[in-house]
C-alpha cells in the first residue's frame, strides 16, 4: 500500500463507505484509527480488527504520527480533527482516492447508477466468493453483519460501489463498469440532467483500454448515456442488458416466487434460468447486470448464474426485520421516488392480497424540495402511510421545505397519509394501524431503520 496509508486516521469511520476502506486497510496491515459521532456495531466490528475508534470529534483524537487523514464529502470544514491535520501538515485524502488506491494492481468492477448500486455490488461480491474467486469488495451497506460491507480478498478481482453523488467515481479506473440507471438526484451537486450525463460520461471514459461498460437497455437515461459514450469512445466495448428487444443480454422472464424471483436471460445465445433471493423486477435486473459484468471478466455465465442465488440480501434492501401478531416488518433504504416505487411494487407483488403500510422518512431537504411531489405520488402505491419529518443528514434546513410537501402530494394522488412529527410516537402509530396479515415497510435513508424492532415490540403488546 502507499506509504501515506500506513497509519490513516478516518473522520467519520463508522459510515458505510469509510468503514469498508478502514477494514480493508486494517486487513492489509495498516495501523488504522478514526472517530465517529456515535458508537455503533460497525465501530465494534472495526475494533475487533485492531482499529482504534474514538467516539466524538476532538483534535486530540488525531495522533501526531498519522500519515494521512481520510474524509468523505460529509465532513464539514470546521471539524476539529481536520483543523489539527492542517496544523500538523498531515495530508488529507478523500475517501474515493483511498478506495482507488486499494484497487491498484487488481481487476476492478465499479458499479454505478442512481439506484441499485449496493445490491448489485453485493450480488457480485457474494457470487464471486461462492465460486472460490476470493474477491476484494467495498459496498455501501452490510451484507449480513456489521463490518461485512468490505473485505480484503486474495483474488485478483475488486468489486466496488462507485458513488456519483459527489463525482468521486471519477477517481476509479475499472476494467468493467456497470451503469444501472441515470436519473437526476443529489441536487446539491447537480443542477441538471446535462450535468449528470457529463459526470457519467467522465466515469465511462475512465474505463481502462479494452474494458467493458455494462449498461441498462430499459432506462431512457442509460440509453442516452450509451448514445453519448458511443460518440466519445469508439474503442470501448459496450454490453447492454434488460428486457428491451435490442439488449445484448436479454431478460425474457421474471417470475415472482414470494420473496424471491426466477429469472430467465439469454446471453451469447444461451438461455439461462436462475433464482434471485429477493423480490422485485428491479432486483432481477441488478442480478443480470452482475451476470454480464462477470462474463466480461471471463467468468463462464453457466457458473455465475447459479452462484447469484447465493446472494440472500443486504441490510436495508427489503430486509425482513421480523414478524409479530401476523404482521411482517420489512426495512427499505429507498429514498428517491424511483426507488420507492420499485420497492413498493416489489412488496405489492410479494404481499398478494395483504395490506401494505409504510412508515416513510424523507432524506435531505434538497431532495424533498426537488422531488417531494414524486415521493408523494409513490406513496399512493401503499394502502396507508405515516410520514415523518425530514432527516437532514449533512444539510441545513431550507425555509419552507418540510414533509408537508410530500404529504400534500400524496393526498392529491389519493393516498391515505398521516403525519407524525415525533419519531418516538411513530412505532405505536403504525402498529395501531396494522392487523394480522399486513406488511409494514419502514422506508428511507435515515434512522427510520431503527424503528423496525420498536414496531415489532408494539405489535407484541
Amino acid at each position: 500500500m502507499p506509504t501515506a496509508m500506513d497509519r490513516p486516521h478516518f473522520i467519520g469511520i463508522g459510515g458505510a463507505g469509510m468503514s469498508g476502506i478502514a477494514k480493508i486497510l486494517a486487513q492489509r496491515g495498516a495501523k488504522v484509527a478514526g472517530s465517529d459521532a456515535k458508537d455503533s456495531a460497525t465501530a465494534d466490528a472495526l475494533r475487533a480488527l485492531g482499529v482504534q475508534v474514538h467516539i466524538g470529534h476532538a483534535a486530540g483524537h488525531l495522533a501526531d504520527d498519522a500519515t494521512c487523514v481520510v474524509v468523505s464529502s460529509a465532513i464539514r470544514s470546521d471539524n476539529p480533527e481536520l483543523a489539527r491535520a492542517a496544523d500538523l501538515g498531515i495530508p488529507v485524502v478523500h475517501r474515493s482516492d483511498a478506495l482507488a488506491s486499494l484497487m491498484d494492481g487488481l481487476r476492478p468492477i465499479a458499479v454505478a447508477g442512481t439506484h441499485g448500486k449496493t445490491t448489485t455490488t453485493s450480488m457480485l461480491a457474494v457470487s464471486l466468493a461462492s465460486l472460490g474467486l476470493h474477491p476484494s469488495y467495498a459496498i455501501g451497506g452490510d451484507l449480513d453483519a456489521p463490518g461485512s460491507n468490505a473485505d480484503h480478498g486474495s483474488g485478483e478481482i475488486f468489486v466496488a460501489e462507485a458513488d456519483e453523488s459527489d463525482r468521486s467515481f471519477h477517481k476509479y479506473a475499472p476494467e468493467v463498469a456497470i451503469v444501472l440507471n441515470v436519473e437526476l438526484d443529489h441536487h446539491a451537486n447537480y443542477a441538471s440532467m446535462d450535468e449528470i450525463y457529463e459526470s457519467f460520461e467522465t466515469f465511462a471514459d475512465r474505463i481502462v483500454p479494452g474494458g467493458t461498460l455494462v449498461i441498462a437497455a430499459d432506462h431512457e437515461g442509460a440509453r442516452e448515456l450509451t448514445r453519448r459514450v458511443a460518440k466519445r469512445n469508439g474503442e470501448l466495448r459496450v454490453v447492454t442488458y434488460g428486457e428491451a428487444a435490442d439488449a445484448d443480454v436479454r431478460i425474457t422472464d421474471v417470475t415472482p416466487q414470494g420473496l424471491k424471483s426466477d429469472v430467465t436471460a439469454v446471453i451469447d445465445g444461451t438461455e439461462l434460468r436462475f433464482a434471485v433471493s429477493v423480490p422485485g423486477r428491479h432486483y432481477a435486473h441488478n442480478a443480470v447486470a452482475a451476470l454480464a459484468a462477470g462474463v466480461a471478466l471471463g467468468i463462464p455465465a453457466a457458473e455465475l448464474a447459479p452462484a447469484l442465488a447465493s446472494y440472500t440480501g443486504v441490510k436495508r434492501r427489503l430486509q425482513l426485520k421480523g414478524e409479530t401478531a401476523g404482521v411482517q416488518v420489512v426495512d427499505s433504504y429507498a429514498h428517491h421516488p424511483t426507488e420507492m416505487t420499485a420497492d413498493l411494487e416489489a412488496m405489492r407483488g410479494a404481499a398478494a392480497d395483504a395490506r401494505l403500510l409504510v412508515l416513510f422518512q424523507p432524506h435531505l431537504f434538497s431532495r424533498t424540495q426537488e422531488l417531494g411531489t414524486e415521493m408523494g405520488a409513490a406513496l399512493a402505491l401503499a394502502d396507508a402511510s405515516v410520514v415523518l419529518d425530514i432527516y437532514p443528514a449533512r444539510e441545513d434546513p431550507i425555509p419552507g421545505v418540510t414533509s408537508d410537501l410530500i404529504i400534500d402530494a400524496a393526498r392529491a394522488a389519493g393516498a391515505d397519509v398521516v403525519a407524525v412529527h415525533d419519531k418516538a410516537a411513530a412505532p405505536a402509530a403504525i402498529a395501531g394501524m396494522a392487523r394480522p396479515g399486513d406488511l409494514v415497510l419502514t422506508m428511507g435513508a435515515g434512522d427510520v431503520t431503527d424503528l423496525g424492532p420498536l414496531i415489532l415490540a408494539e405489535l407484541s403488546k
